[in-house]
């Protein structure tokens, strides 16, 4: 069932996922595009039932105000217009509109009808999907975190036996992850699951890097260069899966807003691509995502798992990657997780892991004086990404976590727990 929906252009508003979400908890789908996008791509678009040019504090982009075609202000449906002094609509407002008037314009004026539910979401990708791909085949990176599971179990649906799955044991995985991936989905799923070791390759590729935004551009473009060796071996790969979101697409940067971080999935990219992307999920926010795995019966271990960065470990192990220092990452995130399953908290904490900076500490080990890593515990509760609150552990727990961690990892003198929210914080430290 094609659902209606509400498009949110972007002309400058720090707000726009604020609108999107208030819009899809009315029960009606909402994309958000950018400010030039031209009209024949509005048109597009199927059930489109009003438009919202969403202006703000960056509508000036390089001195000049940004505008959309003017083709829009007379496509024949309803526009509204929020802080955008340059537009031409009869209806404009100053603010965000309140859930009354919100209202008005989404059922009133432009006649939408609230059947955005997941069970129409997933057909629709689904009737996407397989229109895109036709009958060529689609090479997916299962890492086996809750995105790249979510895809995969919609691609599968799509398309069955033409989603081919490649897992890179790229070395930044945590503790005894590829291991997982190959039981779960090879062993008990029976996916269509390729095994690539690449450990010492990316390891490395990455050897001296210590720019965040390179150790992501050379991991994402890495995994693409494994792909396409990959898809060689193979018959009919055009297309690439991505279990990308939108918060991904937010934060690596669009028209109006400076970059966050770069996503391997989307800053990190090459522009030499061979593969067109297939990604269902992009327009879904990360609690969406977890609904849409649920809906698609993937069970609630998989659907609730721990979120991953693409990058791994490689956004852990701050600065310069060293191979102990990324054991230390491995084994002290192990000790974590252990005890905060043992403690009830890996169902109340949204994401937990441990960081190692690239520097050393003064500490004291037998008697005498000896400099070591540090491990930073980060503990946070979110809803869908954007922002983020900190866990208040327990006393007993952190005391006991850090116990273990001085006791069993090596090269480590010190335990810290950050307490820093997000914004101004991310909630990853690269």
């Amino acid at each position: 069932m094609k659902q209606d929906m509400i498009v949110i252009l972007d002309l400058g508003s720090t707000e726009n996922t604020v609108l999107a979400r208030r819009i899809r908890e009315l029960g009606v789908y909402s994309e958000i595009h950018p400010h030039d996008i031209t009209m024949d791509q509005l048109n597009g678009m199927e059930n489109v039932k009003g438009i919202i040019l969403n202006g703000g504090k960056n509508r000036v982009v390089d001195g000049v105000p940004v505008d959309v075609d003017p083709a829009v202000y007379s496509w024949g449906g309803p526009v509204l217009s929020i802080d955008h002094p340059a537009s031409k609509c009869q209806k404009r407002l100053d603010t965000l509109p309140g859930e009354t008037e919100l209202r008005q314009f989404v059922f009133e004026v432009c006649k939408a009808e609230a059947n955005w539910n997941m069970k129409n979401f997933i057909e629709d990708q689904i009737e996407a999907v397989r229109k895109q791909v036709g009958d060529k085949k689609v090479l997916l990176a299962l890492s086996g975190g809750v995105d790249s599971s979510v895809v995969a179990a919609l691609l599968i649906k799509a398309v069955g036996q033409q989603l081919v799955c490649v897992h890179v044991n790229h070395g930044l995985m945590r503790k005894n992850e590829s291991e997982s991936v190959v039981e779960v989905f090879k062993n008990q799923l029976h996916a269509n699951l390729i095994y690539v070791d690449a450990v010492d390759r990316f390891l490395g590729k990455l050897e001296g890097v210590a720019d965040p935004e390179q150790k992501r551009k050379i991991i994402g473009s890495e995994f693409i260069r494994v792909f396409e060796e990959e898809a060689r071996k193979l018959e009919g790969i055009d297309f690439l899966g991505q279990g990308t979101i939108y918060p991904d697409i937010i934060e690596s940067g669009t028209k109006t807003a400076k970059m966050v971080k770069s996503h391997h999935n989307v800053g990190g990219l090459p522009e030499d691509l061979k593969f067109e992307l297939v990604e269902p999920l992009k327009q879904l926010f990360k609690d969406e995502v977890r609904a849409c795995g649920v809906e698609l019966g993937l069970p609630p271990h998989m659907v609730y798992r721990q979120p991953f960065p693409g990058p791994g470990l490689g956004v852990r192990c701050l600065g310069a990657i060293t191979r102990d220092r990324l054991e230390a990452v491995r084994e002290s995130d192990a000790i974590l997780r252990e005890e905060f399953e043992k403690a009830g908290l890996d169902k109340k904490v949204w994401q937990y892991f441990t960081v190692v900076p690239d520097f050393k500490s003064v500490g004291v080990k037998d008697n005498a004086r000896c400099l070591d890593y540090m491990v930073i515990i980060r503990a946070i509760n979110t809803i869908d990404a954007m922002s983020a609150t900190i866990e208040r552990v327990d006393w007993d727990v952190l005391e006991r976590i850090t116990e273990r961690i001085l006791a069993e990892v090596g090269n480590v003198c010190r335990v810290c727990y950050d307490m820093s929210p997000k914004p101004p914080a991310t909630i990853e430290f690269e």
